[in-house]
């Protein structure tokens, strides 16, 4: 069976197991895809080979590859005194925000899309009661700093966020990314007297205040 040109509409008809055949109209054939079928007799689309090797490639990137060898932080390690820049270039020092007092650092994907708007805008919304809490918020992406302070700009936030656009606030942190690319997972640590003392691995979006609110009232 040959494969079809991306964009063709294309009417299956051919054996299945030589017992049944199946004829369906399954519309417009993707890129890489061959006309197949399945147990009963229902047309549909199967990877080609190197279709199949693209896709366990970037599956292989994302379990085995970028931030495979990472070590995760763990409840009462010392958080890493990584040195970065804000979202206006100046240097950000993790040690100097660890001192004054109790940090969040959470980290997200990418600045200005909807999820991590969601959650930078639920801590904005409560950071009057957090910074009450004597507790500092730190986001971090791998954006640009010019990234960065657009998105602050756009939405108001008044806390600072770090352009790790390197990844090293990331790996320093144990956060991996996500699928090979150069992205980092949602994640959030609450860091008191140096130490890790709360971590979330998968941190909420628009609920990400009363997560950390939560978190708080156990630790004080």
């Amino acid at each position: 069976m040959r494969p079809t040109q991306a964009g063709t509409p294309v009417l299956l008809s051919f054996m299945c197991k030589g017992d049944s055949i199946g004829r369906e109209r399954l519309g417009y054939a993707p890129e890489g895809f061959f006309p197949g079928c399945d147990g009963a007799g229902r047309g549909i689309w199967r990877l080609g080979m190197t279709s199949r090797a693209f896709v366990a490639g970037i599956l292989a990137m994302g379990i085995f590859g970028f931030g495979s060898k990472l070590q995760a932080l763990e409840i009462g390690d010392a958080a890493p005194p990584v040195v970065a820049v804000d979202q206006d270039g100046k240097e950000f020092s993790f040690a100097d925000a660890y001192a004054k007092g109790m940090v969040l650092v959470f980290f997200y994907p990418k600045a200005d899309t909807p999820g991590c708007t969601a959650q930078a805008c639920s801590l904005r919304d409560s950071f009057g009661d957090l910074a009450g809490k004597n507790l500092a918020v730190v986001g971090v992406s791998r954006d640009t700093p010019e990234a960065q302070r657009a998105f602050r700009d756009k939405y108001k936030i008044p806390f600072a966020l770090v352009a790790d656009k390197d990844g090293k606030v990331a790996e320093a942190f144990g956060v991996p990314g996500i699928l090979g690319l150069p992205v980092s997972k949602r994640q959030s640590f609450i860091v008191k007297d140096g130490k890790v003392a709360w971590k979330t691995p998968s941190a909420e979006t628009g609920r990400h205040a009363a997560e950390v609110q939560a978190a708080l009232d156990k630790l004080q």
